[in-house]
């Protein structure tokens, strides 16, 4: 309340924060807080020995990093992705004054929804079987579920690869796409949603082929990466822009290194196959990759290679990245010379002209 007769201004109501903390997870916010019902506090009313109330006390809600805030009606508010970012999601209400009548305004109330991404350097990508969770194993600590049948990842697996400097870069092996999942068929939305957040993508395909059931069809590699492109494209076209590398998985097996001339005869000259596909199932770019790497991920063959490229790629993404920063910069630094001496003339021409008058 304000104070009508002074003309005292009421304290402000608190506001509501979203705060990044990177030991937090959703579940621990859940469980701390089960009512999901989150209230600032209240202004201050003005009296005689302070007429200026004070402002509520903010009420701050602790998030895992990697979180995205939409509101009740799906608009996002922002995107948490380090640690200590923060964000509105409800502001206080004003307090009384002399626009208000002296009486207070009610605070914002909203419902919102938060959505955890996972953040990663790498992403694999592949239809399930594809021998991503193996391919885990290999060049990371990470203990993935693995067996001789499709979907045996649920949730998203994370692991590190260690280098003898000891540079460290994640990969994230994802739930396996499966034809529609643009449409939230399969994995869907929960599988493309965490592709968002990595740098780059790694597409792990079988160099056998793919079917996922009697019931559907046999998919050879080439077909794999088109239709896996295809997917993403329609999930999200920017995904797309992404650097992307290819592992030709299960090198181990009778007849690959003939079914691997094949393939990279067919990515060399994608366009000459494209007539093979249904129109609807061709995409409007294919990906340019920019390491075809040859493994195996049961008896480690091409691993090394693999790890060496992941590493070459990000660090040439990086360099691109700091180039760019520094460009940008230097072209601001530019221009804002440009227009500190482009004033300085027209300061000589008064000063010149008020001489002339003397």
């Amino acid at each position: 309340m304000g104070y009508p007769r002074l003309g005292g201004e009421g304290g402000k109501g608190g506001d509501v924060w979203i705060v990044a903390h990177n030991k937090m997870t959703l579940k621990q916010l859940k469980d701390k807080y089960p009512h999901k019902r989150f209230v600032a506090g209240e202004g201050a009313n003005s009296r005689v020995s302070a007429l200026k109330g004070s402002k509520g006390k903010d009420c701050e809600i602790p998030v895992p990093v990697g979180i995205s805030i939409t509101d009740e009606y799906g608009k996002i508010i922002g995107e948490l992705n380090k640690e200590k970012d923060r964000i509105l999601v409800a502001e206080g209400g004003l307090g009384g004054n002399l626009l208000t009548n002296f009486l207070p305004l009610k605070g914002q109330k909203r419902i919102i929804h938060l959505d955890l991404k996972l953040i990663a350097d790498i992403g694999l990508v592949g239809f399930p079987n594809a021998g991503k969770s193996s391919l885990l194993s290999q060049i990371s600590h990470a203990k993935p579920v693995i067996a001789d049948y499709a979907f045996t990842t649920l949730k998203p697996e994370l692991g590190k690869i260690m280098y003898n400097d000891f540079k460290q870069i994640s990969v994230a092996d994802l739930p396996g796409l499966i034809e529609g999942a643009h449409m939230n068929k399969g994995m869907g939305h929960k599988f493309l949603k965490h592709i968002e957040r990595t740098k780059q993508l790694l597409f792990v395909v079988d160099i056998s082929g793919f079917r996922l059931s009697p019931q559907t069809q046999y998919r050879t590699a080439f077909e794999t990466i088109i239709l896996l492109t295809k997917e993403l494209e329609l999930y999200k076209e920017e995904l797309q822009t992404k650097p992307a590398l290819l592992a030709v998985n299960k090198m181990d097996l009778p007849d690959a290194q003939d079914k691997f001339h094949v393939l990279m005869n067919q990515l060399q000259n994608p366009k000459d196959f494209l007539h093979l596909f249904e129109k609807n199932m061709i995409p409007e770019r294919t990906v340019e990759f920019q390491h075809i790497i040859p493994i195996s991920a049961i008896t480690g063959e091409g691993i090394d290679e693999l790890k060496s490229c992941l590493r070459k790629s990000l660090d040439e993404h990086a360099n691109r990245e700091n180039y760019a920063y520094h460009k940008k910069q230097l072209l601001n630094l530019q221009i804002s010379n440009t227009v500190t001496y482009s004033e300085l003339p027209s300061k000589n021409a008064v000063t010149s002209s008020r001489m002339d008058i003397i």
